[in-house]
């Protein structure tokens, strides 16, 4: 690198000499005067500093005051100057020629410091914006020795965090002294650089807090530079971790009010079916003024307030295994027709006032699923549907596979749900606006069944016209899977009458 630079210098020297003698032979073949030729000498040598620095330009200086001596001075082609005013305006020439020189080296200095400042500063806008990118701490400590790395085009960059006591590197190979020397510098008070190993390594501060290290290598940075990028790392690094914080506490926060909310609407369900209980149990505990009419309505409210209970005590149990995230799937193969026979078998006393038809779809091949978990999912929308439907409506339920997905819907004739409330039917304890009036319940059943679907890796969704009734679809992962030809099914539309 030194002999290059040291060609570079001869070379530019040699041009400067050619085109000082060639500017000069010019003047003198055109008879310019000594007033012209010194002018044009000063000239030559402000724009050789201003072009390639002071050094050259003193050179041509010299050289441009001997050639304005030899050829512009009396006695004219010798170097003697025969007189004092010959001494003082070559002397004058030299003094101008270095003061220019020097004047014009500065600006030019200044314009390229100038000139890396903005690039310094273009550098730093870009580092910002891909730091800001990245709000999550996780990602931003992955990937912030790359961006740096690429950015500022270092060879090696590492970061250190303090409170998680972990290193992130942009290549491996770094050594055990560095990441000693890394832990060290994130306990330093103050960001005074360290070198070791060719790597510049600096604390990463907030105010006097230090959130860790950071070094890279080759140490080519200015210090001013360095500081503000290690400032910016620290301020971005410190809001990610604040991002997640505030993310903790909020959701902190929410599952209190959940928990709340939870106790709030089991304790007022409860009570209600309770009190339905204990007052029908005191009335049949009268020995006279009952007749045998009055103790059977009795009997059957206890009864089916008792069933309520249970079904609310079951609801709740399921949301607890939910949030506790105890579920674990037992995926077998299955038929999906043979799923939906034995979930309208297994609601057959919700759906008794209803005409309930299943239509498979046209390829029943076995697929591996949870039976159970989909069972809990289908139980819960033919509930809805026979709830929210009129007596003797139809509710339909249909099987299809698309490509990687098993998918099934249940739809009812019934009121259908507001448009308002449609975005929010599958939050907790939500329930719609003329709801009330078609019955009781918890608001739980369809936040119940998307969790149980997420759990089996799929999603549900709904849609609904008002007074043509509603539509919930929801699908799964297809995992297909061989089975016994003596299980399969027959295709086709089936119709269950489960009116009373």
């Amino acid at each position: 690198m030194k002999i290059r630079l040291d060609s570079r210098t001869v070379l530019r020297a040699l041009g400067a000499t050619l085109a000082a003698v060639a500017i000069t032979l010019t003047l003198d073949a055109l008879g310019a005067s000594s007033t012209t030729a010194g002018m044009t000498f000063l000239v030559i040598v402000v724009w050789t500093a201003t072009r390639v620095g002071i050094r050259i330009s003193l050179y041509v200086a010299v050289l441009c005051a001997i050639l304005f001596e030899y050829y512009f001075l009396p006695p004219y082609h010798s170097i003697r100057m025969a007189s004092g005013a010959e001494w003082v305006a070559v002397i004058t020439f030299v003094l101008s020629s270095i003061v220019a020189g020097r004047v014009s080296e500065r600006a030019r200095s200044q314009a390229s410091q100038a000139e890396q400042r903005r690039e310094e500063i273009d550098r730093l806008y870009t580092l910002s914006q891909d730091m800001m990118l990245r709000e999550d701490t996780a990602t931003l400590t992955r990937d912030l020795p790359g961006l740096l790395e690429r950015i500022f085009g270092l060879e090696r960059v590492v970061l250190y965090m303090r409170d998680q006591e972990k290193f992130h590197f942009s290549a491996d190979g770094i050594g055990d002294e560095l990441l000693a020397t890394l832990r060290q510098q994130s306990r330093a008070e103050s960001s005074l650089a360290t070198t070791i190993d060719g790597f510049e390594a600096h604390a990463l501060l907030v105010g006097s807090r230090s959130v860790g290290a950071l070094a890279w290598r080759p140490a080519g940075l200015s210090r001013e530079l360095a500081t503000a990028v290690c400032a910016q790392a620290a301020i971005a690094l410190t809001r990610a971790m604040a991002i997640e914080a505030n993310a903790r506490l909020e959701a902190s926060r929410q599952s209190e009010r959940l928990r709340a909310a939870l106790i709030d609407s089991l304790t007022h369900e409860l009570r209600t079916p309770l009190t339905s209980i204990r007052a029908a149990a005191t009335t049949l505990m009268e020995p006279t003024g009952l007749d045998d009419v009055t103790r059977l309505d009795l009997a059957a409210i206890v009864d089916e307030e008792a069933s309520r209970l249970d079904h609310l005590i079951g609801e709740a149990v399921e949301m607890a295994e939910i949030d506790s995230k105890v579920l674990k799937l037992n995926e077998q193969p299955h038929h999906p027709l043979s799923l939906l026979r034995n979930s309208v078998d297994q609601s057959r006393s919700v759906l008794s006032k209803h005409t309930v038809e299943i239509e498979p779809g046209d390829d029943d091949a076995p697929a591996l699923f949870d039976a159970h978990l989909l069972g809990r999912v289908l139980r819960h929308l033919l509930e809805n549907a026979a709830r929210y439907s009129p007596p003797g409506s139809r509710i339909v339920l249909r099987s299809q596979r698309t490509p990687g997905r098993l998918e099934f819907s249940v739809s009812d004739n019934g009121a259908g749900i507001e448009p308002a409330d449609l975005p929010f039917i599958f939050e907790k304890f939500h329930r719609g606006r003329k709801a009330a009036k078609f019955g009781k319940g918890s608001g739980m059943g369809l936040a119940i069944a998307r969790a149980l679907l997420r759990a089996h890796g799929g999603a549900i969704e709904a849609a609904s016209t008002l007074g043509e009734g509603a539509t919930f679809r929801f699908w799964i992962p297809l995992k297909q899977e061989s089975v016994p030809e003596e299980v399969s099914h027959p295709a086709g539309a089936v119709a269950h009458d489960l009116r009373t």
